[in-house]
């Protein structure tokens, strides 16, 4: 799959071969749902808790006598249906992780990938630098791109200055090849790689392949 390259002003530089392994295949929604789930999942603390009738403070008295009262029998006031007594069937600290084999993992990868090179919202630029780094410049270099909405960067290394120049916008995340995320990857609109970031996606994406192979 052939995309054009462009500049940090949006005009063309030539193109670029895609490997179809990564950015070509049919895209598997099955495993894409089935790994956005379990990221999600991942994602939660597990700390929620409520105390039980034994965990409740006090409680220990008999409130009345058994016999005699009128009333119905009552052991404690610490008891699920009095008011202050504890939980029945509440939350207690757990955890709520998903294993996913890593098979599965680069399937969902790829696949969401090949979702936005089919849709085309993958562009590569030649080279993204913002030498000021400030947040106006690198707006106007989105701008030129005609990037809407959620962006996400991928870089082949740090870069401090756009590191600085993106830390004020909300909608553009900036990553190397090796933290691209999938939930990140699915929720933005436009995946913009640099010409080096392609080959260091498609290696890392490829090497797992083959060591699954293997």
């Amino acid at each position: 799959m052939d995309v054009p390259v462009r500049d940090a002003s949006g005009a063309s530089v030539g193109t670029i071969a895609l490997d179809d392994r990564v950015f070509g295949i049919e895209p598997n929604r099955a495993v894409l749902h089935q790994a956005v789930v379990a990221q999600q999942a991942n994602k939660r603390q597990g700390t929620a808790d409520t105390l039980t009738r034994a965990e409740v403070r006090g409680g220990g008295k008999k409130p009345w006598r058994q016999k005699g009262t009128g009333r119905a029998r009552a052991g404690s006031t610490r008891a699920p249906h009095w008011r202050g007594g504890g939980v029945v069937f509440g939350p207690h600290p757990r955890s709520y992780h998903q294993r996913l084999p890593r098979k599965m993992r680069r399937l969902a990868l790829r696949s969401a990938l090949s979702d936005k090179a089919s849709s085309e919202s993958v562009i590569v630029i030649d080279r993204l630098q913002i030498e000021d780094g400030r947040t106006k410049t690198l707006l106007g270099v989105l701008g030129a791109l005609g990037v809407a909405g959620k962006a996400l960067v991928v870089l082949p290394e740090h870069d401090e200055l756009l590191r600085r120049a993106s830390g004020n916008l909300g909608n553009v995340r900036v990553v190397l090849p090796n933290g691209v995320n999938l939930l990140e990857l699915m929720t933005s609109d436009t995946l913009i790689l640099s010409r080096d970031a392609v080959d260091a996606v498609t290696r890392l994406v490829l090497a797992e392949a083959d060591g699954e192979a293997a």
